[in-house]
């Protein structure tokens, strides 16, 4: 649309991402300028959604005395993501802005970073990379297998893994949609004779997939930051 063939170029999926964070921005203000001590329906369904990613995620794995200072980070993380794949189901925007993999890859960077920052914080640079690498209570020479396997896992795993399974998802629920509706259109305006009822059945179809692409856009943004929380909580463990 603008700016092509520039590292700067807005084409449909950037405005995408751009439109979902002005809403979800826009949302969260009108809450948080509306606050008041006996909260309205709006006020409520926010504090709602934060209360959860504060209890359910962070102080259930982190732990309520030091989960406090991660809320921000968890939360950010949580409804980023939830409004990158909820798109995918939005008429006019169709697509998951989560399903190509910058945006997977750059949420996956940050929950790395934070974990490796929260890790070095508690132990030392040196101390992180020893109770990572060489866990206390192992033989000596099962290290030999032992710490390239935790090196492996840690380092590269982690953040691939977080990326991989919320690009994935993201793109499977694209793909059922469109075949379902793309299938509906052919069948209702250019199959022959009887096939055309078959488009009902393929429309039900849709429907049915949108239902479930709306419960994995939610799904895949909780398992997301519980694993980033998981992740920070391991980091901050002296085992």
């Amino acid at each position: 649309m603008l700016f092509g063939g520039t590292p700067f170029e807005l084409n449909r999926i950037i405005l995408i991402r751009i439109l979902a964070t002005l809403v979800l921005v826009t949302l969260f203000w009108l809450a948080a300028r509306r606050a008041r001590l006996v909260p309205g329906r709006s006020q409520n369904v926010a504090e709602m959604s934060l209360d959860f990613v504060r209890v359910n995620i962070a102080e259930e794995i982190i732990g309520k005395d030091t989960a406090r200072r991660f809320v921000p980070l968890l939360t950010t993380i949580f409804f980023a993501v939830l409004a990158a794949n909820i798109t995918g189901v939005v008429p006019g925007l169709n697509i998951a802005s989560s399903s190509l993999i910058g945006f997977p890859l750059v949420m996956a960077v940050i929950a790395f970073v934070a974990f490796i920052v929260v890790g070095v914080k508690a132990h030392g640079a040196v101390g992180y990379l020893r109770t990572t690498l060489f866990p206390s209570g192992v033989p000596w020479p099962v290290y030999i297998i032992l710490t390239p396997i935790e090196l492996i896992s840690t380092f590269i795993l982690r953040p691939a893994t977080l990326t991989i399974r919320l690009l994935v998802n993201m793109v499977a629920g694209h793909l059922l949609l469109v075949l379902c509706f793309g299938a509906t259109h052919f069948l209702f305006f250019e199959a022959a004779g009887a096939l055309k009822a078959v488009g009902a059945v393929t429309l039900a179809a849709g429907f049915a997939f949108t239902l479930f692409e709306i419960f994995i856009a939610a799904l895949q943004a909780y398992i997301f930051t519980l694993l980033t929380a998981v992740y920070i909580s391991i980091s901050q463990e002296s085992h």
